[in-house]
């Protein structure tokens, strides 16, 4: 059966690909990517493939480009940034791909917004401050559900993500500080994580979006919010504790009664 795959090919470094999903882009006959999200040392590395830029095609051409090159016995690669399964459509190709009796196989790439993290040498989840990360976007054209209003996630306090939503910036501080965070939560905002260009604008909601607004950011960039961006104070990983026990390692001392 003809398949397709669904590669991600990372933030932006392309030393952050993966050896599977360069393996796959080399050998590939044909390539649609995501226009100028994708580095070009990575499209470089399509030796032999004919490429298509999907910035410039609408659905029905790029389902049309894989679906005829695919019954065609070609290696097919639809490439992502990031990692496909995030914000990347691959639902509606994966099910008209079927459609035709075509497989689909999807090669997973590091995210934005570990980039982002890493950029910001943070630990979204950090024991004594939250255990939650929520990943979301601002409403515009494409609508969120009521149940998934930002002012509705902000109630857990938990660290926030948002990805196409810097634009919004204002928005997203207002709906924020309605859900119940502080004007002093601390934010972090990362363009063009793991970039050559990558910049990192830090505050908090109180003086975030003034900052982004100075510096002209409208695109490409992850906001992250929460106290583990510059926790006031944070409780140590109970997994090396010297009084914790698991199965690798009994625990050295008793812990305090």
């Amino acid at each position: 059966m003809p398949k397709v795959y669904f590669v991600g090919c990372g933030p932006g470094d392309p030393d952050l690909i993966t050896i599977k999903a360069k393996k796959l882009i080399q050998k590939a006959d044909v390539v649609v990517y995501s226009g100028s999200l994708i580095p070009s040392q990575i499209l470089k590395m399509c030796k032999n493939a004919k490429t298509h830029d999907a910035s410039k095609l609408v659905r029905e051409e790029i389902f049309n480009i894989l679906k005829k090159n695919a019954k065609k016995g070609k290696n097919v690669v639809r490439l992502h940034d990031g990692d496909p399964t995030i914000y990347g459509a691959i639902r509606e190709q994966m099910d008209n791909l079927y459609k035709e009796k075509i497989n689909s196989e999807i090669i997973p790439g590091v995210t934005s917004f570990l980039a982002a993290a890493a950029a910001l040498e943070t630990q979204l989840t950090l024991p004594g401050v939250t255990q939650t990360m929520i990943i979301t976007r601002a409403e515009k054209r494409t609508k969120v559900p009521k149940r998934e209003k930002i002012s509705e996630l902000a109630k857990h306090r938990a660290t926030m993500i948002f990805y196409l939503s810097v634009q919004l910036i204002s928005n997203v501080v207002k709906d924020t500080l309605a859900g119940g965070y502080p004007k002093s939560t601390p934010v972090g905002v990362i363009y063009r994580a793991s970039w050559n260009d990558q910049k990192i604008i830090t505050g908090t909601l109180e003086t975030i979006s003034k900052k982004i607004k100075e510096q002209k950011i409208t695109r490409t960039a992850i906001i992250i919010i929460g106290d583990v961006i510059k926790p006031k104070s944070y409780e140590y990983s109970r997994l090396y504790d010297k009084t914790y026990s698991h199965m690798f390692r009994r625990a050295k001392t008793k812990p305090k009664a």
